[in-house]
């Protein structure tokens, strides 16, 4: 690896380094066969480096990965906060949206959680973005 003697010397897993080829900072996990393996800061998806172009990160890359990742965990967390919105002229759309209103209606938040919960997974599968 870039100023290290050898693919992976003096590395331990956790180290945090930057892959160009990416052009984004990922955390050490180890080698698998002559890459680097690497994981997004803040947990996702491996993928695999050329242990000659990575380089430890910057205080600075360190610092801008973790803020990255802490708004893509509370992006993520506030959209569950907001309700679903249903697509005009969708007929299951319509019957979840009246069945999430009855809930309200009786003060029953398990239940207007539950047809949010199913919104959200129709919303995905029948009228993705």
């Amino acid at each position: 690896m870039a100023g290290c003697s050898g693919a992976g010397a003096g590395l331990e897993r956790g180290d945090y380094l930057f892959d160009p080829a990416a052009g984004k900072v990922g955390e050490y996990r180890g080698q698998a066969g002559p890459h680097a393996v690497l994981r997004p800061v803040g947990g996702g998806r491996e993928w695999r480096a050329d242990p000659e172009r990575v380089r430890p990160a910057t205080r600075d890359e360190r610092i801008a990965a973790g803020v990255r990742a802490v708004n893509e965990r509370a992006g993520a967390a506030y959209e569950l906060l907001r309700p679903p919105v249903p697509v005009p002229h969708c007929v299951h759309c319509a019957a979840l949206a009246a069945a999430r209103a009855a809930a309200r209606d009786r003060f029953d938040w398990s239940a207007e959680t539950d047809a949010n919960v199913l919104l959200r997974r129709h919303l995905r599968a029948d009228h993705p973005e």
